[in-house]
């Protein structure tokens, strides 16, 4: 269940690093971080690509009200959304990086999926 996992941090502190993860996420399309936290991003990320979808005024406040920069606000509705106008969900990819040196915490990298590479591989 998305939501549930601490992340050793306090409420705010969380909410406050997820946040600034989604913005960078829409900001640059990929983060370099732990697994659990990009199990995390993932799921407030996608969400805000649903509200990025339907396009009203309401949803763009509803956005600006958890992404932290207007110019990813801007690009969320104008680039990222409408290339994802007909996938119904799973607009982020996870994959796993292996351990990380200092602590051996597992890495992943989480980005958006690309959906030309997808169409083109089905047109073949």
């Amino acid at each position: 269940m998305p939501g549930t996992r601490k992340l050793g941090r306090t409420s705010d502190h969380r909410k406050s690093m997820l946040r600034g993860m989604v913005t960078y996420l829409i900001e640059n399309g990929s983060i370099e971080t732990t697994l659990t936290r990009a199990k995390e991003v993932r799921a407030v990320a996608d969400k805000m690509i649903t509200l990025g979808k339907t396009n009203t005024l309401a949803s763009r406040r509803a956005a600006l009200a958890y992404i932290t920069k207007e110019d990813a606000v801007k690009k969320l509705f104008d680039e990222v959304a409408p290339k994802y106008a007909d996938r119904v969900g799973g607009y982020t990819q996870i994959y796993k990086l292996g351990p990380r040196r200092g602590d051996a915490a597992e890495m992943a990298l989480i980005k958006f999926v690309d959906t030309e590479t997808k169409a083109a591989a089905d047109a073949e």
